[in-house]
């Protein structure tokens, strides 16, 4: 495992950023991600995080249904778990990737982790996601930053939630970066940090990438979820979605060319891709940041992240590994060689990673 990006010397306003930046990289130096035995590459691990009997369940029946107005006639559905006394506590606010849901592995387990240290879990679903199809008209795509401001808004306003830390997961975590970065020098001061875990910071260079011979499980995954989408939306509302022709769509390019880009006002998929990407705003987050990144991510490349204007952010701390795959890291063991102080809640290295964040981020800020 490697840390990219040290921070630093910042500006004397954030000095708590840097010592927050500071103690995450110290904390993970005690921890490094040692990878599964069996699970040797990315396209194994991120199988096998997908597949994998979970030690827990996170029980849904306790959280409040609710529902966030981020424009007009448009509405999204989250999954909302208080801590008793809401507002003494810190809030854990996530975000999943795309054709996920606030009820999809990581989330769950990030959420289940992220209460059991103290914190309320806002767990989001994207437009449409959760079976919330007949909550707006529109789709989903990959820059929608100004949902997760609504959100984020509306509980700074109306719940007068005063501490939080968004977190973002793959395509989520291009959001949540996209949205940081357009705070720019402004940002709510209750957001205490950023997370983001195998984010898509370049979604040309995904949609490349996920073209690739041994990427085609993920790729018809994907593609066959959407189209089961449009079918959905083409029922709700026909006069917006014409599905003649769906069959041909195969590729993630070709249903984002076809639908995502003309339904959102984009001239094509380049067009998506160029203004949605967090890649272009990156080097305006004034918000302490850590992403956890593996290089053998299959589907989402690890180059992007080597762009000058990331590293070159003090604000940003990039864990980089060798293994990890997609959302996955899961670990040889709870704790070892090396770790023989951390005690962690199962094998999956980056939600407890990023539980360690938002533990210190409340504690240092």
């Amino acid at each position: 495992m490697s840390i990219e990006t040290e921070p630093n010397v910042l500006p004397a306003k954030f000095e708590k950023a840097r010592a927050l930046l500071a103690s995450v990289r110290d904390a993970l130096a005690n921890n490094t991600f040692r990878h599964h035995s069996f699970f040797k590459n990315g396209h194994a691990q991120t199988l096998a995080a997908y597949a994998w009997p979970r030690g827990f369940r996170f029980y849904t029946e306790r959280d409040e249904e609710r529902y966030f107005e981020v424009a007009p006639g448009i509405r999204v559905l989250a999954h909302c778990r208080w801590q008793a006394n809401r507002n003494e506590h810190p809030t854990i606010v996530a975000w999943h990737g795309i054709e996920g849901s606030s009820a999809s592995n990581y989330m769950l387990a990030t959420a289940e982790k992220g209460f059991r240290a103290g914190f309320n879990i806002i767990r989001v679903n994207l437009r449409n996601c959760g079976g919330t199809e007949n909550l707006t008209p529109t789709l989903y795509h990959g820059g929608l930053s100004e949902d997760l401001r609504a959100v984020v808004h509306e509980l700074i306003d109306k719940d007068h939630i005063s501490k939080m830390v968004v977190v973002g997961f793959s395509l989520g975590g291009n959001l949540v970066l996209k949205l940081a970065g357009e705070y720019g020098d402004n940002p709510p001061p209750e957001i205490l940090g950023v997370c983001a875990v195998s984010p898509s910071v370049d979604l040309t260079a995904s949609a490349e990438l996920i073209l690739k011979r041994s990427n085609w499980i993920y790729q018809q995954d994907f593609v066959r979820r959407l189209k089961k989408r449009i079918r959905a939306k083409h029922k709700l509302y026909p006069e917006l979605y014409d599905i003649r022709g769906l069959r041909q769509v195969r590729t993630l390019r070709q249903f984002d060319e076809r639908f995502t880009a003309p339904a959102h006002g984009f001239a094509d998929a380049a067009d998506y891709y160029y203004r949605s990407s967090s890649l272009r705003v990156i080097d305006k987050i004034r918000i302490p940041t850590l992403i956890i990144h593996a290089k053998d991510d299959p589907f989402i490349p690890f180059a992007p992240l080597r762009d000058p204007e990331l590293s070159n952010n003090p604000y940003i701390l990039l864990v980089a590994t060798e293994r990890g795959g997609h959302v996955a890291f899961i670990s040889r063991k709870q704790n070892g060689p090396g770790n023989s102080s951390v005690q962690d809640a199962d094998r999956f290295w980056a939600e407890n990673r990023v539980v360690d964040f938002c533990r210190l981020a409340n504690d240092l800020l």
